[in-house]
């Protein structure tokens, strides 16, 4: 990959490659950031399995999670974009979901309404719309706005992997006339 596939205003979103390694576990390392990913220990060997998954999705479909750098800078920042997971829920799996993991340094800054707008827009337009679902911890108040500024609405709540989650969904977007 020699350069992003979307730029934005301040970012650029790349498809994951084995460099970013650790980038990534840096932008995981500290435990605000991974409050809300089940608050898992940091490992290498989980980091990585989670880069290779990712690179799967794009691999196996066509499309996955961003790594998502500051333009200004080339530092990772994040990881946003449509995946492809099976979580084992039913009317959840086999269906696109989104995601986004930032790094607490740029928190409230609008990186991840950004980059997820990019993301979503660049989905619609090679994939075509279709629904898209994500999962958040009720008490994610972030992340549930970013959910809605994407258009996001909750449609259900349930447990999954020892935490609560609200279960949101995009409808299909209508094309462009």
């Amino acid at each position: 990959m020699t350069g992003p596939i979307l730029v934005t205003e301040r970012l650029e979103l790349w498809r994951p490659q084995a460099g970013d390694l650790a980038g990534i576990v840096a932008m995981v390392a500290p435990d605000q950031v991974r409050r809300h990913l089940g608050n898992r220990t940091l490992s290498m060997a989980d980091e990585f399995a989670r880069l290779q998954r990712n690179a799967g999705s794009w691999a196996l479909f066509g499309y996955g999670n961003f790594i998502v750098r500051e333009r200004e800078t080339g530092a990772i920042v994040g990881v946003c974009g449509v995946f492809h997971s099976w979580r084992d829920l039913d009317g959840f799996d086999d269906v696109p979901e989104a995601g986004w993991i930032f790094a607490e340094p740029v928190w409230g800054r609008g990186y991840a309404t950004e980059a997820g707008r990019a993301a979503l827009a660049w989905f619609d337009r090679v994939h075509g719309p279709c629904r898209i679902a994500c999962m958040i911890e009720p008490d994610n108040h972030a992340s549930l706005t970013v959910a809605a500024r994407l258009g996001f609405v909750a449609c259900d709540e349930l447990d999954f992997e020892d935490s609560r989650v609200v279960v949101l969904q995009r409808a299909p977007m209508p094309a462009p006339q």
